[in-house]
């Protein structure tokens, strides 16, 4: 299946994309996309629907986040071992983990924000992995039967804020808009294998990354059984997988996103997304 929420900000409905990608309405099934819908009664409740008995969505309405109430995004850092050489930071021996504000989440179609005094937004296509049962200390081997769905994550980052700013990557993470999700959830059951999955990022028409979850460093099972033994991992979670080479830092000279760019990306089977860059008002001159 595939499981969107649509409409205004903050008014979203849940829904799912048919087999001919038409778009049909949930709401008299399910009152969002959470927790419940997510876990594995909610998904086999939902797996036993006839999307064509659900009405039909007209017109082209915006999406929102695929997840509603999201608990916690954790992060996994350098987990390509490209990318951690095109940043000058060491192949790690165990998953770097860090959290995203659940606060940066928004539509896969928003518009991405420079933040005030920004000088260096950059761009991640990642892979997201959503979290269907909750999860404590799983084994490797079991790991991925707790898994819901996955999607496409835009992990935007301020390198100034995440380097320069004192502390934990977080501060250049967690900025407002540096979460697009979406455009939807695709099911565990349409994705037999995660590390088979091709993954690409363009900003204005230009490619700047192209990878492969075959060449993570920590798979996706190793990635949620290592996160379940420091942290519960609760059904709606998401865990961005981390980003293949490509991103502005790593460019010679680095390239920052500026207002006026447009950003798109996606990942084989999961759909893409597509940004407009603009402004922080506060930045703005007259």
């Amino acid at each position: 299946m595939k499981l969107v929420r649509y409409g205004a900000v903050g008014k979203e409905r849940p829904g799912l994309i048919d087999t001919a990608g038409t778009l049909r309405d949930l709401s008299a099934v399910i009152s969002d996309i959470d927790a419940q819908a997510l876990g594995r009664d909610g998904r086999a409740r939902l797996a036993q629907l006839d999307p064509q008995q659900l009405p039909q969505v007209a017109g082209e309405p915006r999406y929102g986040s695929p997840i509603a109430h999201v608990s916690k995004m954790i992060c996994v850092g350098m987990n390509y071992a490209e990318h951690a050489a095109e940043t000058n930071a060491p192949v790690p021996q165990l998953p770097v983990i860090f959290m995203k504000a659940t606060s940066a989440i928004m539509g896969p179609n928003d518009n991405v924000i420079i933040p005030k005094d920004s000088i260096k937004t950059d761009w991640e296509v990642e892979l997201g992995v959503v979290i269907g049962e909750t999860a404590r200390s799983v084994s490797e081997e079991q790991a991925l039967s707790h898994v819901a769905g996955y999607l496409v994550v835009n992990d935007l980052s301020e390198r100034d804020f995440q380097f320069e700013h004192g502390g934990q990557w977080v501060k250049g993470k967690s900025c407002d808009t540096f979460g697009p999700l979406g455009p939807w959830l695709v099911t565990a059951d349409e994705v037999p294998d995660p590390q088979n999955l091709a993954l690409w990022l363009e900003v204005n028409g230009h490619r700047y990354q192209n990878g492969h979850t075959r060449t993570m460093i920590f798979s996706v099972a190793k990635l949620v059984s290592h996160i379940s033994r420091y942290m519960t991992l609760l059904p709606g979670d998401v865990i961005s997988t981390g980003t293949p080479a490509g991103v502005g830092l790593g460019q010679k000279p680095p390239k920052y996103l500026q207002a006026g760019d447009v950003i798109e990306l996606g990942i084989e089977g999961l759909g893409q997304q597509r940004q407009q860059v603009h402004a922080h008002p506060e930045n703005v001159r007259a």
